[in-house]
């Protein structure tokens, strides 16, 4: 006899159904287990409503909740784009500290768009084909894995070495000065060249690349997959709640990568190597090298803590709940499935085809453009900015970054929103919002062209700044080292590269053993003396006026962002959307986030100069032409607003003329009608007539 007794229970959220096995194999669909909300028990009605009814099933866990998925999935893209905005904080000290030239520091920061473009395509094929939230897992910890990578040069290569610290390694601390004999400093610079030679300081570079490439390919499925798992599994009335949490995640994450980095680079790279009391920089000093490693540990530590818990999802999970939502009931989640036919091989021929066609929409193409064009200005000014802020206003690296961080991204943020709720609150339409593009990036090139003109020129250097035509130098009888880079700065305002090359004798020590000046300098008048450190570009008072502006510029241009997005979505086909807005991202890497970090180190490259040079070999920039590296830095940045502008105005153009050949059609059409409208009321009243002289005859 088969037993049909079934046990219930109750707990406070939903009800559980614990069922004999023999009972619900007889039972077709199985039964269903139904809250009573008024006596509070459970009931076994297999005919009961099914919006308010779920099969029998265990005891449902946190992770078959989309609300925890939410939670999650909002934490690890914090933790991501924290990362990301890490990176650019900290890639000018990385370049500092391995010699690398700003076109390298470029090509390095963009390295990670590079497994992001190829393996995106794929991503948008296999979609739901695949277990996605153990694919954000394996790709969180695929990312936890490169972050780890790009922290191991700092603990496989040696001690920074700088200028002071090479000569002191000796306990020498006069080898700095002018000397007649360099003997000693010729063999401690041939033992550093030794270990500048290592296998392991060369192949720092690679390896950060590789880390770079690694973190772009672990990123990949994060947001699409993550995305479309809860528009799968949400209810349509949570479901813009939840993605508008995400995106916001997507803007506070750089920000907080940002301040991070500000706050690690005031340690000093090597405190884990040295004591507090060894290391003689401050931050203030051109040789400072912050601790850029320490942020990328912190940043692995959370990518894994977040990995984990997406190792633990389900494939599918129930809709959530929504009385007004019938998607939200048992067995509508399995519309995709004819989704499952489509052949790889099929998706990608159909891909060039399909891109072709999206393309040829010019509405669509011209905004792409000029969304590209937008993006290009942004990819190169988040990553150099802070250098630019350092140099042209004599500041902190950490200070520099802070300015971005804490002042450029949030303000970019807020005009995004507001750009949202202007779009919803006026109701503007497509040719509305290409007017409002326009009329934004025209406000740009008002705010961003004053930028240009807040600086100040390169301060005196001996030998450098102004140049000079070559000349015996008065400290050529003290045979300086020429990779020697220890700034000073003389009682006349005069820079020099170093204590030797300013010809001075003898120091002042301090009471706590620090260097105070510089005596006896042949090459300041009267024999002067020098303090440690550079003199500064004298522009400090400057940075108030230019930060005002560069928010500003980042507050209305972000303006643009929300309007162009709905440009894109309403001038594509509905079966193209989700692929057009894919085209429009990897246009973003391959126009945009991979090149303009080169072009612009490029161009800064050319503003330098005195090259450092350490082993014969060339290292970073020591000093720029300050007035040629921002007019050619920020007239990048105009170009790209010109560019974004053209495209806007060449939009408001194509519109403006189809609404015109649609109302030439529509008047047409009408002026037709009407006149057939006409011969028939003429015809009808000539019948009329004639009707009427029959019945009088």
């Amino acid at each position: 006899m088969i037993n049909t007794e079934a046990h219930t229970n109750v707990t406070k959220n939903h009800c559980v159904c614990v069922c004999d096995p023999g009972f619900v194999r007889l039972l077709s669909p199985p039964p269903l287990c139904v809250t009573n909300s008024i006596m509070g028990t459970c009931d076994l009605n297999v005919n009961s409503d099914p919006a308010r009814s779920r099969p029998c099933a265990r005891r449902q866990s946190v992770f078959s909740s989309i609300k925890f998925f939410v939670f999650c999935h909002s934490l690890l893209q914090l933790a991501q784009l924290l990362v990301s905005g890490y990176m650019k904080s900290s890639i000018t000290t990385i370049e500092r500290r391995y010699g690398l030239s700003s076109q390298k520091s470029g090509l390095l920061a963009a390295f990670n768009e590079v497994g992001n473009t190829i393996l995106i395509i794929f991503v948008s094929f296999f979609g739901s084909r695949v277990h996605r939230p153990r694919c954000i897992g394996g790709g969180a910890l695929l990312a936890c894995f490169a972050s780890l990578l790009m922290a191991l040069p700092h603990f496989l290569s040696g001690p920074y070495e700088y200028t002071a610290h090479m000569s002191s390694a000796s306990s020498d601390n006069t080898s700095d000065l002018c000397q007649s004999q360099s003997l000693l400093t010729s063999s401690s610079s041939n033992q550093n060249c030794s270990q500048q030679k290592s296998p392991a300081q060369e192949g720092v570079y690679p390896l950060l690349l590789l880390g770079q490439l690694l973190l772009g390919i672990g990123t990949v499925p994060i947001q699409p997959f993550g995305i479309s798992y809860i528009d799968d599994f949400a209810s349509k009335s949570n479901s813009p709640l939840y993605l508008g949490i995400l995106f916001a995640m997507t803007s506070i994450g750089p920000a907080l990568g940002f301040i991070s980095g500000a706050m690690m680079l005031r340690f000093y790279v090597d405190f884990d190597k040295f004591p507090r009391d060894e290391i003689q920089l401050d931050p203030k000093d051109l040789r400072w090298v912050g601790a850029w490693w320490l942020g990328f540990l912190v940043a692995s530590c959370l990518l894994f803590l977040t990995a984990l818990p997406y190792l633990f999802f389900p494939r599918d999970m129930y809709r959530e709940d929504d009385a007004d939502d019938p998607e939200s009931r048992p067995g509508a989640q399995t519309k995709s499935e004819p989704l499952q036919e489509v052949s790889l091989l099929h998706f990608l021929k159909s891909f060039p085809r399909i891109a072709l066609r999206t393309l040829r929409s010019p509405v669509y193409l011209l905004v792409v453009l000029a969304q590209v064009n937008l993006a290009a200005m942004l990819a190169g000014l988040s990553t150099f900015m802070a250098k630019f802020i350092e140099r042209q206003f004599s500041q902190t690296v950490s200070f520099a970054t802070m300015m971005i961080g804490g002042v450029g991204i949030p303000l970019a943020v807020l005009g995004t929103v507001l750009g949202g709720l202007l779009m919803r609150r006026l109701s503007i339409s497509v040719s509305g919002a290409s007017k409002l593009c326009t009329t934004v990036i025209l406000l740009c090139m008002f705010t961003a062209t004053p930028l240009h003109l807040i600086g100040c020129s390169t301060q005196t250097v001996a030998e450098v700044f102004p140049p000079s035509p070559d000349t015996l130098s008065c400290s050529s009888n003290c045979r300086c080292p020429q990779d020697a880079f220890n700034p000073v700065c003389g009682s006349d305002r005069v820079e020099f590269r170093s204590p030797c090359h300013a010809g001075c004798i003898t120091m002042e020590m301090g009471i706590n053993g620090k260097i105070t000046n510089y005596t006896e300098c042949q090459c300041i008048g009267g024999l002067g003396y020098a303090s440690p450190g550079t003199c500064g570009s004298g522009c400090a008072h400057l940075l108030l006026p230019f930060m005002v502006l560069l928010g500003i510029t980042c507050f209305i241009a972000s303006f643009s962002q929300t309007p162009s997005y709905m440009m894109i979505l309403r001038t594509v086909s509905t079966e193209d959307k989700s692929f057009a807005v894919g085209v429009q991202y990897m246009l973003f890497r391959v126009l945009a986030f991979m090149p303009c970090p080169v072009l612009y180190g490029t161009v800064i490259d050319t503003t330098c100069l005195a090259w450092g040079k350490k082993c014969g070999k060339q290292t970073s920039c020591l000093y720029f032409n300050l007035d040629s590296f921002r007019h050619r830095f920020l007239g990048l940045q105009v170009v790209f607003l010109c560019g974004a502008l053209l495209c806007f105005l060449l939009t408001v153009v194509v519109l403006r003329r189809r609404a015109r050949h649609q109302e030439l059609e529509l008047n047409g059409k009408g002026g037709y009608e009407l006149a057939i409208e006409q011969k028939t009321t003429e015809e009808a009243a000539l019948k009329d007539d004639g009707d009427r002289k029959h019945i009088k005859t």
